[in-house]
């Protein structure tokens, strides 16, 4: 897995740049266009890398001055089908699947604090099919709502905030968090409400028992364990781009479906509910937000100690171009 850069660099840092590169057996496909770029005036210098050292070099190129004076741009591109892509990847230690770029953590954790239109109107959806799930008892429906939920995007901002030194990023994240929940609870229930005066809701769907979606306002040691090890893998997912295994994560932890079942606890003034429903939602915001912290922090500190002690202690993936 290749990670292709293109920068922009002002005339006189080009040669620097390209000296940085060429001596390294894991960069490949360096191309150098002199007076290419408008704006900035300078040159351009396209080039691939090894997955595993895309950090190392991003880490270069700031040593010389080019993230403040120039431009960098990062692509992972879809297929790389030529030889010398497997003999870079060798060459670099480490295994691809492993390597953490903490320019992309941080990009993401940057565009999971904002909050837009469509994320407001994602949660309110989702806080709306948790309600309906509640009322109907369909646990169909409480896995659907949990996979509409955006909550997760702030959750890793807010742990990547502590990870990464930022507090700017933490605040900006719990501040979605709990800006977001508190108007999606509202807006439903206020539809709640409506639904009420015209009989589509009643206070016994609520009250009577429901077998399949109880749980979801009945806090207990499982949520707290569930909640964290849902942080744990949501961040470690991130940190090594693994967008599959976030699907998985959002459809464990219950923090949409308690939302719902707290704004029909509100529409129907339910205290037990109100405040069980509450109890679940900021048990599974606050050990989310704490493991995911905890994941990435170790990562920062231990990571590639880790990851070449496993490379070390179980060989190197059949020495990855020879496996393909």
């Amino acid at each position: 897995m290749l990670v292709h850069f293109r920068l922009t660099t002002p005339a006189d840092l080009t040669q620097e740049v390209v000296d940085l590169l060429l001596p390294h057996g894991w960069v490949t496909n360096v191309t150098l266009e002199r007076g290419a770029s408008l704006r900035p005036e300078g040159d351009v210098v396209e080039f691939d890398v090894a997955r595993e050292k895309a950090g190392s070099t991003m880490d270069d190129l700031r040593r010389v001055g080019l993230e403040s004076c120039g431009g960098i741009v990062l692509t992972t591109p879809t297929g790389t089908p030529f030889d010398a892509a497997d003999q870079i990847e060798a060459a670099a230690p480490g295994h691809p699947d492993d390597a953490v770029l903490w320019d992309s953590v941080e990009e993401q954790a940057e565009a999971g604090a904002v909050p837009t239109v469509s994320y407001l109107v994602f949660m309110v959806i989702a806080v709306a099919l948790g309600s309906i799930a509640v009322i109907t008892d369909s646990a169909v429906l409480v896995v659907g709502a949990m996979v509409v939920g955006p909550e997760f995007s702030a959750v890793v901002a807010a742990s990547a905030g502590v990870a990464l030194r930022r507090p700017s990023l933490f605040v900006r994240g719990m501040q979605l968090l709990l800006y977001s929940f508190a108007f999606a609870i509202l807006v439903v229930a206020l539809l709640a409400l409506v639904g009420r005066g015209i009989g589509l809701v009643e206070t016994d769907d609520v009250l009577r028992p429901r077998p399949n979606t109880g749980f979801i306002w009945h806090p207990d040691a499982w949520s707290v364990i569930v909640a964290l090890l849902a942080g744990a893998a949501g961040a470690l997912a991130l940190a090594v781009s693994k967008a599959a295994t976030m699907v998985g994560v959002f459809i464990s932890v219950t923090t949409v479906p308690a939302a719902g079942n707290l704004a029909l606890g509100l529409a129907l003034w339910q205290r037990s509910e109100i405040w069980g429903s509450a109890a679940q939602l900021g048990i599974n915001i606050g050990c989310m937000v704490l493991s995911g912290a905890l994941v990435l922090v170790l990562m920062r500190v231990g990571w590639t100690r880790v990851t070449t002690w496993s490379e070390r202690f179980f060989g190197r993936q059949a020495d990855l171009g020879g496996a393909r």
